[in-house]
């Protein structure tokens, strides 16, 4: 079988990340980074460590930051001959500081960065024409030219026969962008395999219980639905199908962010690859679970080779339990 090609449109950035947890950027504190980001350039950074052929379309400045990322991503094998490097624009940024409880808190510079000057060149319009799959990450949205780009590349897509990803991954401090919730049910509405957090599975809905959104999405002509649920695990829905795995438990969570990208590519090359539900969500449980022991969006990226370790480490921990357990009873 011929591995299908991917590609996406969005954000590249770097992250400044807090040492110590707190509630904000409020006073002076020590932080580390830069580290590569953006939840585009995760995702397809991810997908190439799975061996998939892919390519990200994007906008970075000439700097440092610029530069660290486009390193990044080709020395992984990602095609980045779509990012354009801007000579009068910064490379994006975002800081992020751990509050206590748990949740993170943001500070942006995407839309006045490099990235609001994507150009949607004829060469960058050519690579989503060769692809045949086609990943729309909802935070691009909240970046104008960005998303005039998604939005025609959505057209060029469903016109060549590709199919479409769609995880509306959208944080709090993006909602009040002019329009992104129209934006958001455009894409929607040409969507193959959505792929929601948490509220986000009724965010562009009427109905207000997770079912009745399940319901709603796939009447609208969705084909397949993966709710991500954190530390619940994640469950898988289709016309046919309802598969719900538990996430897996580990010893330390580092750092989340990123993770939800990471879980999303593991699961998309395998819906490509035409594996089983249940089994395509193991792996992408799997490779959220790596991705949290790791300082750095990027950080927990991991093979197809790593994740099969991971998983026959936990099943034959648990073949040790049942054993233990046997003996007891």
């Amino acid at each position: 079988m011929t591995s299908k090609e991917i590609v996406t449109i969005g954000e590249v950035l770097v992250e400044i990340m807090a040492v110590s947890p707190g509630d904000g950027f409020g006073e002076p504190i020590e932080l580390v980074g830069p580290y590569p980001s953006g939840a585009p350039a995760i995702f397809i950074d991810q997908v190439a460590h799975l061996g998939r052929p892919c390519s990200l379309v994007g906008c970075v400045g000439d700097d440092d930051f610029g530069h660290l990322n486009l390193e990044r991503l080709r020395r992984d094998g990602v095609d980045v001959s779509g990012v354009t490097i801007d000579p009068d624009a910064v490379t994006g940024s975002a800081f992020v500081r751990y509050r206590h409880d748990g949740q993170r808190k943001f500070v942006f510079n995407i839309a006045q960065s490099a990235n609001g000057r994507l150009g949607w060149t004829d060469a960058q319009q050519a690579i989503v024409k060769a692809s045949d799959h086609l990943h729309v990450t909802g935070s691009s949205l909240g970046t104008p030219a960005i998303a005039d780009a998604i939005v025609d590349a959505v057209e060029l897509t469903r016109k060549k026969g590709g199919t479409i990803s769609f995880d509306p991954n959208i944080r709090g401090e993006l909602l009040g962008a002019a329009g992104l919730k129209s934006k958001l049910q455009r894409i929607l509405e040409h969507t193959d395999l959505y792929l929601p957090s948490d509220t986000e599975l009724m965010l562009l809905c009427g109905a207000r219980t997770e079912e009745g959104a399940i319901d709603e999405v796939l009447a609208s002509g969705v084909k397949s639905i993966v709710h991500k649920r954190g530390a619940l695990g994640a469950r898988y829905i289709d016309r046919n199908e309802d598969v719900t795995l538990p996430a897996f438990a580990v010893d330390e969570v580092v750092d989340a962010t990123g993770a939800g990208d990471i879980f999303g590519a593991t699961f998309v090359v395998g819906w490509l690859d035409r594996l089983a539900p249940a089994e395509a969500l193991r792996r992408a449980v799997a490779a959220g679970a790596i991705a949290v022991t790791q300082k750095g969006p990027m950080g927990g990226v991991s093979t197809a080779a790593e994740i099969g370790a991971f998983l026959a480490t936990r099943l034959n921990a648990e073949r040790s339990r049942s054993r233990i357990a046997g003996r007891a009873a």
